[in-house]
């Protein structure tokens, strides 16, 4: 099945997971960038959607998109991830309004360069309390829901910036790295539930952000040099793989790692 895409960006003839119609999904971050699309992407499957974002004025921005393209607006919430508790209280909110949820997406994260020499405590916890923390806690906060479902699929967002080396933001490569271990460390007992779990691992993604801050002639020979493919990845690239791993069809998938990344690494 097809379906005509109501967003920009999309091609207008990619799948439909009838599984996702109707089906809860939680996504952190998910007011602007890579979040934002998937929220998109998982608003056109029909699926009944809660984020969190710290940015309003975007949320609010993609929560009218949505339903200005005929589709039931989002559940979602202001809310800082780097606050543990406020993140699960809003998560219970959710649950309490919406039902239990089934697909659990970890997105949030920030890519912040430093260097070695500039770490010192404080912003090593900043960091990991934005890049590592909450994705363990969200799961621990959304497995009691897939329990009483019988089974859900969570998807960490991962990166291939550590695995190519890349340099300028040690903490964010070590909290990134940590995100398979997170995913294989817990698989084996989740699976058992069938609440299976995954990576999906993104390349350098065409966001707002990463024009703005990285993308100059430089990077444009970096794209060029180490891409198989030659075009640019873009957030919704990245949305149709999360797609799949939440769907039905990805039912045997689980303590896996998925690579999008046009072939970097």
């Amino acid at each position: 099945m097809t379906a005509l895409s109501t967003f920009p960006n999309q091609s207008p003839a990619l799948a439909l997971f009838p599984s996702l119609r109707g089906k809860r999904v939680f996504i952190t971050g998910g007011g602007t960038g890579i979040g934002a699309a998937m929220v998109e992407a998982f608003a056109e499957q029909g699926a009944q959607l809660a984020f969190v974002d710290m940015a309003e004025a975007e949320s609010r921005a993609l929560t009218q998109r949505i339903t200005d393209a005929g589709h039931p607006p989002p559940w979602w919430r202001v809310c800082d991830v780097r606050d543990i508790a406020a993140l699960q209280h809003t998560m219970e909110q959710a649950i309490t309004e919406l039902g239990d949820f089934s697909v659990l997406v970890n997105n949030v994260a920030r890519d912040d360069r430093h260097s070695l020499e500039s770490v010192t405590p404080e912003y090593w916890d900043e960091r990991m309390a934005v890049n590592q923390r909450p994705a363990f806690f969200a799961i621990q906060s959304i497995v009691p829901a897939m329990k009483r479902l019988g089974g859900g699929s969570i998807i960490n967002l991962g990166s291939t910036g550590w695995q190519s080396k890349g340099g300028g933001y040690p903490c964010y490569a070590i909290a990134k790295s940590s995100v398979n271990g997170l995913t294989r460390g817990l698989a084996s007992s989740l699976g058992a539930y069938r609440i299976r779990v995954n990576t999906v691992s993104p390349g350098w993604v065409m966001t707002e952000r990463q024009i703005k801050l990285w993308l100059d002639a430089e990077g444009e020979a970096e794209i060029k040099r180490n891409q198989c493919l030659p075009d640019k990845l873009q957030p919704s690239d990245i949305a149709r793989m999360v797609l799949f791993l939440a769907s039905d069809d990805g039912a045997m998938c689980t303590a896996q790692e998925f690579k999008v990344d046009a072939g970097w690494n």
